[in-house]
């Protein structure tokens, strides 16, 4: 009986384990495009990136970021729920608020290191 017990809690720590490292991969694709001047983190530009090119990185990374959660559900459970509107529309809003630091660095926290300079 305790054994069931103790299949339990592994199966908790590795469900939380598994849902931090989803969150940490989201928080770091949804900056990438605000920390580096390269498209697509492979190309290098020849000027400083404009900002429709990093909304376009946004919205690429956001794709990769939904792969990625993908593969982990078919892993974690074997299938893939079906998502409807809602899904992706509260998906789209946490990407855009864990961007918020890289727009805080890229636009703020730069620019005022620029004008100390």
């Amino acid at each position: 009986m305790h054994y069931w017990r103790y299949a339990q809690v592994f199966f908790l720590k590795g469900f939380i384990v598994n849902s931090l490292l989803l969150l940490i991969v989201f928080i770091v694709l949804a900056n990438l495009p605000w920390i580096t001047e390269r498209a697509l983190l492979v190309f290098p530009l020849n000027e400083v990136k404009s900002v429709w090119i990093r909304l376009v990185e946004l919205i690429v990374f956001y794709v990769v970021a939904l792969l990625i959660a993908i593969a982990a559900e078919i892993q974690f459970s074997g299938e893939v729920s079906p998502q409807h509107w809602e899904f992706f529309t509260t998906t789209i809003c946490m990407f855009l608020v864990f961007s918020v630091v890289g727009v805080v660095y890229r636009y703020q926290w730069l620019a005022m290191k620029q004008k100390a300079n």
